[in-house]
């Protein structure tokens, strides 16, 4: 829809100008198409952050779980998060469990990239045990984290075992 209201602008704009306008029609013409434009260039001002720490934590992608690693050479979930975040000067508590107590809660639903999502892993304790961060929405959400069994890896919150462990996303920047 706004792609043809910007095509039928451009079109008003150049029969207006070629019919030889006074510079008033062109002024009011050019405070519309600044307007319009204006909208759609409003992004979220943390865009280049997020977009930095989500290729950061893929850089990941394939090391080796590491209790409390922090490392290429061994990595936790919350090593992960921590040190994908840090990278970016976002300094985030060390435990997925603490993690899970700042940003601010949103819905599944309005899940986004960079965003986190919270699980409980551990049948005995009813506790946040597991963290990953958002790395694709469309066609299902995907997050990359720190499998204890097959390292640093993206799942599908559509797999039977991450949707029962679901607990909650958490929006940081």
């Amino acid at each position: 829809m706004k792609k043809i209201l910007y095509y039928l602008l451009a079109i008003l704009s150049f029969t207006i100008t070629s019919c030889g306008s006074s510079s008033k029609n062109k002024a009011v013409i050019s405070e519309k198409t600044k307007s319009s434009s204006s909208k759609k260039t409003t992004s979220n001002p943390n865009s280049k952050k997020i977009k930095s720490i989500v290729s950061y934590a893929k850089s990941f992608n394939g090391t080796r779980y590491k209790y409390g690693g922090t490392t290429k050479r061994g990595m936790d979930c919350s090593g992960l998060v921590y040190t994908s975040f840090k990278k970016e000067n976002v300094i985030l508590p060390r435990t997925s469990r603490t993690m899970a107590t700042q940003g601010k809660a949103i819905s599944l639903k309005k899940a986004s990239i960079g965003d986190l999502l919270f699980f409980k892993t551990n049948k005995r304790k009813n506790v946040i045990s597991h963290v990953g961060i958002v790395v694709q929405t469309k066609g299902g959400i995907k997050f990359i984290h720190a499998s204890t069994s097959r390292g640093v890896i993206i799942s599908s919150l559509d797999e039977k075992y991450w949707n029962k462990a679901f607990v909650s996303a958490k929006r940081m920047l």
